[in-house]
């Protein structure tokens, strides 16, 4: 399975905007700025989670003193993906004026 990175995720958001041909420009923007933020949001929460899982296996104090931090990274990771979901059914609801998708179709395009 290859990994997409953030700014092929972004373009093919991008593409996927292209598409909805009877959305006003100024609704694309501000949704490819709210996914380009959940992906950045969700990608340093990722390395933050990762730097924790590092340093605390192994050391009871480390993790009393960093699972609080760590709770908040996934706290955040979870935020960013709940709005990628809202992003994709409300994409999917502006498609289904033009023709007829699924949110699941949206949501794998997504990915």
């Amino acid at each position: 399975m290859t990994t997409k990175s953030k700014e092929d995720k972004i373009a093919e958001f991008g593409d996927l905007l292209d598409t909805l041909g009877n959305t006003e420009d100024k609704k694309k923007l501000l949704w490819k700025e709210a996914y380009q933020n959940a992906i950045d949001d969700r990608m340093v929460a990722s390395i933050l989670v990762n730097d924790l899982l590092v340093t605390i296996p192994g050391n009871n104090g480390n993790h009393a003193m960093h699972g609080i931090l760590m709770t908040k990274y996934l706290e955040r990771m979870s935020k960013s993906n709940d709005q990628i979901l809202k992003l994709a059914e409300i994409i999917a609801k502006e498609q289904t004026s033009e023709e007829n998708i699924s949110t699941e179709e949206i949501f794998k395009q997504l990915e």
